[in-house]
């Protein structure tokens, strides 16, 4: 029985539920096991104070003004609107004196539909871009809470003393993590880039700088034999890595 509750525990159904994620049969069960085992219902209230706090440490902010820019945009096309009628009746009314001017009209509502799939668009590249967001701390949570979650630290070599990191490596849900706590001070003219070597292939991840916030965390591509790597590059980042300035390196 310990070793179906432990297994249980292992799996990603408790963050699956909490994230209202899971299918109706694996909702089922779990609020089963919620019901029938203390230690699964002491873990889903943990986990649910968990995300809660994770949620509002990590908050999602829109960009400032956009609702007010967004808004001004709504009342501007409105106000075209109402414009834009008031116009075409007078344009029936006159029609017989002014032919030429329903092509005006015309023009008139060609622009306030463009001015309409503008604001669409902006609306929803801001959708998609908050939902990115969103998937990425979802997945943050899963990878934190897991008990299948490796951890491994990660140190800055002669370079580097003073780097401190430390790689989260969820293998069941194929998520990689890093979560860099302290980087040593570089010259102006030089950045610290991360790379990754996964399936044999070397993706660049960007320059990486000291976060304000500690407990922030970079995504990693995650692959099977996976290698990292922390270099010193020139100011904005390489398109390669340098190799003899490798300050940190490790294997998940």
């Amino acid at each position: 029985m310990k070793d179906k509750i432990r297994q249980f525990l292992e799996s990603d159904l408790l963050e699956q539920y909490l994230l209202d994620a899971t299918s109706a049969e694996d909702s089922a069960r779990v609020e089963q096991y919620i019901a029938m085992y203390p230690e699964v219902r002491d873990t889903y209230l943990e986990l649910q104070e968990n995300l809660e706090a994770y949620a509002k440490l990590h908050a999602v902010k829109a960009p400032d003004g956009l609702r007010e820019r967004i808004l001004h945009r709504v009342r501007k096309e409105r106000a075209g609107r109402r414009r834009f009628l008031q116009y075409a009746v007078a344009a029936s009314i006159a029609a017989i004196f002014a032919v030429g001017a329903s092509f005006w009209f015309y023009n008139q509502n060609m622009n306030l539909r463009q001015e309409n799939d503008l604001v669409n668009n902006k609306i929803r590249v801001l959708e998609a871009d908050m939902k990115e967001q969103l998937e990425d701390v979802r997945n943050q949570f899963i990878v934190l809470n897991n008990p299948g979650t490796r951890k491994f630290m990660v140190n800055g070599n002669q370079k580097a003393r003073e780097l401190k990191a430390i790689a989260y490596v969820n293998p069941v849900k194929k998520l990689s993590y890093i979560n860099v706590r302290n980087l040593p001070n570089l010259p102006e003219d030089k950045d610290y880039q991360m790379w990754a070597e996964v399936n044999g292939e070397m993706v660049n991840l960007g320059v990486i700088r000291n976060f304000e916030d500690k407990e922030k965390l970079m995504a990693l591509p995650y692959g099977e034999k996976s290698l990292s790597y922390i270099t010193i590059e020139p100011k904005g980042g390489n398109t390669t890595p340098t190799v003899q300035n490798i300050v940190a390196d490790f294997s998940y």
